[in-house]
Parts: structure tokens; C-alpha cells; sequence
């Protein structure tokens, strides 16, 4: 009899756990219907991804939430979407230069931030993939990331007594497939939209520049807003600038997509929102500080002779244009989209308020 009151106890005991866990239910990680409301920034552009044929609702969001925590999606159940999309890193990754996947294994490129997604029609650095639902799929099923088949992360969570009744939830029956899958992903990734930094506050006389941030604001438009185009700073564009390629990475970038010889070495253009959390930076995260960035483009030494012609433009940049233009990059950080807490990990038992 003591030794089933053991058993009992020691199943109650692991199931408190769990739940300790999985804290839907706090307040602080609770979604309703207005946290999954689509408010498009005024002065942003018409976006590609529009969830038309994606109805946004509590329920897929949080079930998209919990896939993109959850280590289910890789073979050996070790990394997630967030462990390289980290919120403290607008959603890229801080902790390596490269990106890191199952059995210590490491890409050939640096892991770019989650933000703004449903504004662009190109994903990855070469542009391999066209569509914000297919996108996790690459990642998935990338040998040197999560090396996962679809059929296999399917049948994963057919079996799985934790995603059984969220899938339930979400869409009124019990139906597990892929496309239910990418949807619940991509409603928790495409609400990822960040507009409140100072700057956005700037535009609309909310917030005040410095005079160093206003010559920065300056010049940056004058050098840099040709590929970086205000307001979601990218304009989803591909572009050699002039980086001597690491021949180790064996990367050519947009042409293993296009096979055209003059698409090589040509990488999409990042935005620059959040760009003081998101280091370290370029494809192949070579540079740690954004004034080692600064000092590369204000330079015209050390470029390859094939970089795109609206780098040449940029010129030399003076010691003290490169502050202006960092204090000016500075603004671009959005503290509440950093903090919201609708994105935080809801298993980590911690409340990043």
C-alpha cells in the first residue's frame, strides 16, 4: 500500500512540474483576442503576408508559441526555434557567431532577427525561400540545424499528450498536419512587428533627437538609406557589399538559389531595427560592435572590387560621422517590442516583465 502512495505521489509530484512549466494560464503569458489583433503601423507599407487565409486567434497563436519553444521540432530534441531566436536579441542570436544545431553542429551563417516578417517577400540571407508559412521548414529540416524531416516532426507531435489538446483547441477537432503546423507559426512569428522605438516616437513628435542623433538621422539618409530604407529599414533587396568571403563557410549566397553566376556573394539587406541587440553582425557574423561595422563602410579599403556601387558612394566616414550615425542607430531600439510579454517563453518558469 506504501509503495503505491509512493507511486501516486511521485506521478502528482512530475505532473505539478510539468505544469509549473507550461504557464498559459498566468496572466502575464495569457493571450486574448486583443493581444492577437493585427494593428499595421500608419507610415509602414501594405505587407506581403496579411493572414487572410490565416485567421489570427488566441488559441493558434499560443499554439504557434509553444511550437516555437518547444525542442519537438529537431531530431534529438535539443534545440528550438527560440534557442537561436532569442527575445533578448530582437530574435536572433547573441551567443555564437554562427548558428549552432543539434549535436553541437554549426552553420555557415549568421542567425538573422525575427521582426517586421510579414513586410517581406524573400527569407533567409539568400532569398531561398519566398513565403512566411514555408519559412520554418528550411530550419527543420537543415541537416546542420534541426535535421528533421516534416513527416517525422508530424507524427512527433501526433503522439505528443502536450500538443494533442492545443491542436484541439486551436482548430476544433484533432487534426495534426504540417499546414495547421506552419500556420500556428507563423501567426506567433508575423505578430512580431516593431514600431515603438524612438525614432517611430521621433516621427511622430513624441520624442526628441539629441543633435548628435539628428546628424545622425542625417546622414545615414544621405549614406545609408538607399538599401536601408526607412521605415522598416531593409528594402528587401540582395546585395554584395564588399565583404572578402570567408572561403572556409563555402557560402556564395543568392546564387546557390538563382545558379547565376552574377548573384554570387549577393545577401539580402537586414533591417537595421533593433540593430544594437541583434550583434553580431553581417552574414557571417564577423563583426562583433557596430563600430567595427561603421569602420568597414567608412572605409574604402579592404572591399572586394565586386561590391555593389551604392557602397562606393557611402566614402570615408569621419571619426566623428561614425558617432552620429551610431547614436542615430541607437534610437532604433524598441524596448517594448523587446519586452512584450505575448513572445516570451512560457516554459522557462521566469517572468521577464
Amino acid at each position: 500500500m506504501k509503495s503505491r502512495t509512493r507511486i501516486f505521489f511521485s506521478i502528482f509530484v512530475v505532473s505539478a512540474m510539468f505544469l509549473s512549466f507550461v504557464n498559459n494560464d498566468d496572466p502575464y503569458y495569457s493571450i486574448s483576442k486583443k493581444d492577437v489583433k493585427l494593428v499595421l503601423p500608419k507610415n509602414f507599407p501594405k505587407p506581403y503576408y496579411t493572414f487572410e487565409n490565416n485567421k489570427l486567434t488566441p488559441e493558434v497563436f499560443l499554439l504557434g508559441r509553444e511550437l516555437f519553444y518547444d525542442e519537438i521540432l529537431s531530431k534529438d530534441r535539443t534545440v528550438s526555434c527560440g534557442s537561436c531566436h532569442q527575445r533578448i536579441a530582437a530574435f536572433s542570436h547573441i551567443d555564437h557567431t554562427l548558428s549552432h544545431g543539434i549535436y553541437g553542429r554549426m552553420g555557415n551563417r549568421n542567425i538573422p532577427s525575427l521582426q517586421n516578417l510579414i513586410w517581406n517577400n524573400t527569407f533567409m540571407w539568400d532569398g531561398g525561400v519566398n513565403h512566411l508559412e514555408v519559412q520554418p521548414i528550411g530550419p527543420i529540416t537543415n541537416p546542420l540545424e534541426m535535421d528533421e524531416t516534416m513527416e517525422a516532426v508530424i507524427l512527433k507531435l501526433q503522439k505528443s499528450e502536450k500538443f494533442k489538446p492545443l491542436f484541439q483547441k486551436a482548430y476544433s477537432d484533432p487534426l495534426i498536419n504540417s499546414e495547421r503546423m506552419l500556420k500556428a507559426l507563423t501567426q506567433f512569428v508575423g505578430l512580431m512587428i516593431s514600431n515603438h522605438s524612438k525614432y517611430d516616437k521621433y516621427l511622430v513628435g513624441k520624442a526628441e533627437f539629441t543633435p548628435q542623433e539628428e546628424n545622425g538621422l542625417k546622414l545615414f539618409r544621405a549614406k545609408c538609406a538607399s538599401c536601408h530604407t526607412e521605415p522598416l529599414f531593409t528594402d528587401n533587396s540582395f546585395k554584395n557589399n564588399g565583404l572578402i568571403s570567408d572561403s572556409s563557410l563555402h557560402d556564395i549566397g543568392r546564387g546557390a538559389i538563382t545558379r547565376k553566376n552574377e548573384d554570387n556573394y549577393l545577401y539580402k539587406v537586414p533591417t537595421l531595427r533593433n540593430i544594437e541587440m541583434t550583434y553580431p553582425y553581417m552574414h557571417d557574423g564577423r563583426f562583433s560592435k557596430l563600430k567595427d561595422v561603421l569602420n568597414y563602410y567608412g572605409t574604402t579599403t579592404n572591399h572586394t572590387t565586386n561590391q555593389d556601387p551604392l557602397i562606393s558612394k557611402i566614402g570615408v566616414l569621419t571619426p566623428e560621422e561614425k558617432k552620429d550615425i551610431l547614436a542615430f542607430l541607437l534610437t532604433l531600439t524598441d524596448r517594448e517590442f523587446l519586452n512584450d510579454r505575448r513572445f516570451a517563453d512560457p516554459n522557462m518558469g521566469q517572468k521577464n516583465k
